[in-house]
């Protein structure tokens, strides 16, 4: 039952990301300000409650990309640890196979981007999807 559990989390997992790199550039973007706008500028309002449009749009386009980029490592040490828990229940222990699967599936998650409107691959981001990875993967191996 822990097997079937976990294999339906991580298909889950799996295709939420997908579904989050299907948005069109468009609502992709929309989503991460209005983020950014109802974090991040909530907390600045508390310190200048008179702060004006224009900085709030500076600060909607300042935190925008490292949002973005903290939002593909989060998920990705996500399905890193899921990946984990799913992979030991079938006794696959070996961390590289673990990594080599998450970071398969960023390369193939970045592919997908490019035949969405508006968006592109990023090899950048590949690189931040396995480094989430693989942060969780070795948390989880060390305990």
């Amino acid at each position: 039952m822990k097997k079937i559990i976990l294999t339906m989390l991580l298909i889950f997992w799996m295709i939420l990301i997908f579904c989050f790199s299907n948005q069109k550039a468009v609502a992709s973007t929309e989503n991460s300000q209005s983020f950014v706008r109802n974090t991040i500028v909530t907390i600045y309002k508390l310190f200048d409650s008179n702060a004006s449009e224009e900085k709030i749009n500076l600060i909607v386009e300042t935190f925008d990309a490292p949002v973005r980029k903290v939002a593909h490592f989060i998920e990705y040490f996500i399905l890193g640890g899921i990946v984990f828990f799913t992979f030991k229940a079938y006794n696959i222990n070996n961390i590289y196979i673990m990594l080599i699967f998450c970071f398969l599936y960023a390369c193939s998650d970045e592919i997908h981007q490019l035949f969405v409107p508006g968006r592109s691959g990023s090899i950048i981001d590949v690189i931040l999807d396995s480094l989430g990875s693989m942060s969780s993967l070795l948390i989880f191996k060390r305990k």
